[in-house]
């Protein structure tokens, strides 16, 4: 079992940054692959990024690519979502997951049903 606490999130102007946290409980974390996924009102959980259970491999979506970055801390069972560049279409409510995922990797990082275990969710809102 695994709960996951996200920290962070809140208000900022457009090109600002946040960084979302997720902490881990539980001594297997470092056996998961995590994701950080968002939806926004009135439309579907979308992918953002994933990072493989060792944090050497990571997965963007093409929405986020070169803005936002995932990094992970296996000491703290904490995984990281650094946004810059924020824009107005980032606003949404992000979640992190975690999943044990293998063979099709980046393939399967994108898919919410990969993942066992949900974050409580954190609101980004940023402004124009």
């Amino acid at each position: 079992q695994v709960q996951l606490v996200q920290s962070g999130g809140g208000l900022v102007q457009a090109g600002g940054s946040l960084r979302l946290s997720c902490a881990a409980s539980g001594r297997t974390f470092s056996s998961y692959s995590m994701g950080w996924f968002r939806q926004a009102p009135g439309k579907e959980r979308e992918f953002a990024a994933a990072i493989s259970w060792s944090g050497r491999t990571t997965y963007n979506a093409d929405s986020v690519k070169g803005r936002f970055t995932i990094s992970r801390d296996n000491a703290k069972n904490t995984v990281y979502l650094q946004m810059n560049s924020l824009k107005p279409e980032d606003t949404a409510v992000y979640y992190c997951a975690a999943g044990i995922i293998g063979s099709a990797w980046s393939t399967r990082v994108g898919v919410p049903t990969a993942y066992d275990y949900w974050g409580q969710g954190t609101q980004v809102t940023v402004s124009s």
